[in-house]
């Protein structure tokens, strides 16, 4: 199942019957709920001032998201690093820019606030104005390639390593690669162990890490976890990457090309 790395994409993956619809799906967000419980244990000190769980108050678009295309067992898992503060931190949905989740993927539900609200970064849910770059080009590749979001999510599934936005008291987003040693391990454990059972629960042949960090930690999480998973990367289409800005599509798309994942989307 998971413990041939070089098997041929295309290729059924192997999962037992009984684990399909909505029973995959009901126990892919169970895992996620008792992650969440997990991190409730963690506590972070300075720089982090804020935490913002998508995956507590933005469950509602979470759970249509998962519900909607993971329901079967995927080749592929694109693995995001964390919540963006325009992106999944409005909608729950990894790379989750307001006007791809609502108008492409059509999901739904209420978003109410978290515990604790920066004062210059209010969710707003799907009525969020503001666009995040990444989310749009990552989705936006995806929407020119593929007839329809099914076309993708037959065989691919996205997903974030880590569920958790960080920010200062000045509302700077802050990575958990910028977190304190001490605090970043505990936090790195969790959701390592959160991946490798994502990975087991949709039999994924290939994780693809969209950016270094996501690709590192995946190939730790995997090898710690004993999952002989074929672990890629694809550049991340962050504004802030200056080659990013210099044609991100067509970059992604020649890797993908490359990875043979393509088929798997245009098939």
């Amino acid at each position: 199942m998971m413990e041939q790395p070089d098997a041929p994409l295309g290729a059924t993956p192997v999962a037992p019957a009984f684990v399909q619809g909505d029973v995959l799906a009901t126990q892919f967000l169970q895992a996620e709920l008792e992650q969440n419980v997990r991190l409730r244990e963690l506590s972070f000190l300075d720089p982090i001032c804020y935490v913002y769980n998508p995956l507590e108050y933005a469950w509602e678009p979470h759970e249509d998201y998962v519900r909607r295309y993971c329901r079967s067992p995927k080749e592929v898992l694109f693995l995001g690093m964390n919540p963006g503060p325009f992106g999944m931190a409005q909608t729950g949905v990894p790379f989750g820019e307001v006007r791809h989740v609502r108008d492409w993927l059509q999901i739904r539900g209420q978003v109410s606030k978290p515990a604790q609200e920066h004062p210059k970064r209010p969710v707003l849910g799907l009525e969020c104005p503001q666009t995040e770059v990444s989310g749009a080009r990552f989705w936006g590749l995806f929407r020119s390639l593929c007839p329809g979001p099914e076309a993708f999510f037959r065989r691919c599934f996205v997903h974030n390593h880590c569920p958790l936005l960080f920010m200062s008291q000045s509302g700077k987003n802050l990575t958990p690669a910028d977190l304190p040693a001490a605090q970043r391990e505990r936090l790195l454990q969790v959701c390592d162990d959160g991946l490798a059972q994502a990975v087991r629960l949709l039999s994924v042949a290939m994780v693809i890490g969209v950016g270094r960090f996501a690709e590192q930690r995946a190939r730790k999480a995997l090898a710690s976890a004993g999952l002989q998973v074929r672990v890629e990367g694809l550049m991340h289409p962050s504004p802030r990457n200056p080659q990013a800005n210099r044609g991100w599509e067509a970059i992604a798309k020649a890797r993908l090309e490359e990875l043979h994942v393509l088929p798997l989307l245009t098939g």
